[in-house]
């Protein structure tokens, strides 16, 4: 000790002063309000930012600047989920089979089984991309139909609408349904099945941002929460009002 005293050039009396020292009251401060970070972060299984968490810290009566909290963020390595935006190429060009828009921008219905509309809805799972293909209703705006699986296969679509043809009455050569010209829709064995149930199929136009927002209007993403992108369970919530947490500070 003695050496190490000497090659630091510090008194031995002065280093067992520093080593007996009691933290300061900074310091003490500093040990809670990591240990309030790291809970608000963990209970948000991993989805709250630095602006989320201050927020939630103020809620709980923690007074620290924002910058302050991203700082201690990045000290203990909390980095929150971001899933970035997936934007894939799964629409045909052209007039594919000469499919025509028999809805021609009216996504309104006087009845039931009248007009439908498909999509597939991308969800991003731990365990990789889940793929959810929906038939909404224009009539209720209900899903009459849908369907889930790990593949984006023809049969994904086909299974969802045979399901909305066992819950509603399909009037046949009436009965239309609409989509975009995603590979599936324009396959084979899907206008096998349409015809099978008697379903006229329509198509929108390739590019038109107005036939996607109208059509999405009326048929918005079922499952769009960003928790289920992130969490592998139901994340446990964390409550807005209320007491914070106790930490206390180890002696």
């Amino acid at each position: 000790m003695v050496d190490m005293c000497r090659w630091a050039e510090v008194s031995r009396s002065g280093f067992y002063d520093w080593r007996g020292r009691k933290p300061s009251a900074t310091a003490q401060w500093r040990e809670v309000l990591e240990a309030e970070i790291r809970f608000c972060f963990e209970h948000s299984d991993g989805t709250y930012g630095y602006r989320r968490v201050h927020a939630q810290l103020a809620r709980w009566g923690t007074r620290v600047d924002p910058d302050t909290v991203r700082k201690i963020m990045r000290e203990l390595g909390l980095v929150p989920c971001q899933p970035r935006p997936f934007r894939p190429v799964a629409t045909v060009a052209g007039d594919a089979a000469d499919l025509p828009d028999l809805l021609a921008r009216d996504f309104t219905a006087d009845a039931p089984a009248r007009k439908l509309v498909g999509d597939i809805t991308y969800i991003r799972t731990w365990e990789g991309w889940l793929y959810l293909a929906t038939v909404l209703d224009c009539y209720s705006k209900k899903v009459v139909g849908y369907a889930m699986a790990d593949h984006m296969r023809t049969e994904l679509v086909t299974d969802a609408l045979r399901m909305a043809a066992r819950n509603l009455p399909i009037a046949t050569g009436k009965t239309i349904f609409h989509s975009d010209r995603g590979s599936q829709y324009l396959s084979a064995e899907f206008a096998a099945t349409a015809k099978e149930l008697g379903i006229l199929r329509s198509v929108g136009r390739t590019g038109t941002c107005y036939e996607v927002s109208r059509r999405r209007e009326s048929h918005p993403p079922p499952l769009s929460e960003p928790c289920l992108t992130v969490s592998r369970y139901t994340a446990p919530a964390v409550e807005p009002v209320g007491n914070a947490p106790c930490f206390q500070c180890a002696n």
